[in-house]
């Protein structure tokens, strides 16, 4: 964790095997961390000059480190001013990148192509990351990310520092196996999520500034995305994102129903009914079987006293189970 305030991976266990092991020499240190004698030493007085260790009166060289809290502190606070001036400057170029692009002649500075799946992966999170109030995402398949779930943390970190994050899943999304549960569980995170049929595009926004739309060349593979900087195109792609937010049905997660309600699957099958799966959808979303799925719907709808979906879902919403 040292490397954090400007040591090597090297002095970080050489200071960590000091505090542990006060009034060591270069020659002891060295052989707990795998490091040469020479190289021991050297790191040693720099810490000396740092103020990371003392060194004891003797002909022989020994060290003690000084407290961390006293050592490390001041480090820190010179990282953290020099951290603050970085967010400085990215503010002040932003804005004057931003100002730049507004106005703009040429198209080609309001788009960039990028190419790859490793380089559309990196500008996604990039562009993620970079939302100061608001992040808007449009979801559906196919997907360049391997691991669906390995966004879980960044999303965390972005509604914990109060980013507003909203999300709009395409019905195809709901069917994934799998997907429905990882949903629910952005949902109970913060994120606010609305489900259609047919979205319009697949698209991720940062704040008013910054948009990715992916680009297939088939039904399964994405190829290239574009970036859209500030230009009627993007302005035009946020209006899109909010007139689909506006027709999507949202997915709530509902407390716990009493003992007599329903079970986890039940409320899984009433959500995703509610989202217009057919039978054969839910049965993909969840992993089951089809006539399995058709049984458990029927005796629902026996429980519900409904004969239509429709009267199922509602009869499912008075009594709270959704």
């Amino acid at each position: 964790m040292l490397e954090a305030i400007g040591l090597s991976p090297a002095e970080s266990r050489l200071y960590a095997m000091l505090v542990e092991n006060p009034r060591s020499s270069a020659a002891e240190l060295a052989t707990h961390c795998g490091v040469s004698t020479p190289l021991a030493a050297r790191m040693l007085a720099g810490f000396a000059r740092r103020g990371l260790a003392s060194r004891l009166p003797g002909r022989r060289a020994r060290y003690v480190a000084v407290a961390p809290d006293i050592a490390i502190r001041p480090m820190l606070s010179r990282q953290e001013e020099e951290l603050h001036q970085v967010r400085t400057a990215i503010h002040d170029l932003t804005t004057s990148f931003q100002r730049a692009s507004r106005y703009a002649a040429h198209p080609a500075e309001q788009v960039e192509v990028v190419m790859g799946t490793d380089n559309i992966i990196s500008r996604a999170y990039a562009l993620q990351e970079s939302a100061q109030t608001m992040f808007r995402n449009i979801d559906k398949p196919p997907y360049v990310m391997p691991d669906l779930s390995g966004n879980t943390e960044r999303e965390l970190r972005m509604l914990q520092a109060g980013v507003d994050y909203r999300s709009v899943y395409d019905l195809e999304a709901l069917a994934m196996p799998g997907r429905l549960e990882l949903i629910q569980a952005a949902a109970a995170r913060g994120e606010k999520i609305r489900v259609v049929t047919d979205a319009a595009v697949k698209i991720w926004i940062a704040d008013d500034a910054l948009a990715l739309i992916p680009i297939r060349s088939g039904a399964y593979s994405i190829d290239a995305a574009f970036i859209l900087h500030h230009s009627a195109l993007l302005d035009a792609l946020i209006a899109l994102f909010e007139r689909e937010w506006r027709r999507g049905f949202p997915l709530r997660t509902a407390p716990r129903p009493p003992a007599d309600g329903p079970d986890d699957l039940a409320r899984d099958l009433l959500a995703l009914m509610a989202g217009g799966l057919t039978d054969e959808g839910i049965a993909r979303a969840l992993g089951l079987g089809l006539r399995t799925v058709q049984r458990r719907i029927h005796d629902l709808m026996q429980e519900l006293n409904a004969i239509t979906r429709f009267q199922a879902g509602m009869a499912a919403r008075e009594r709270g189970w959704i």
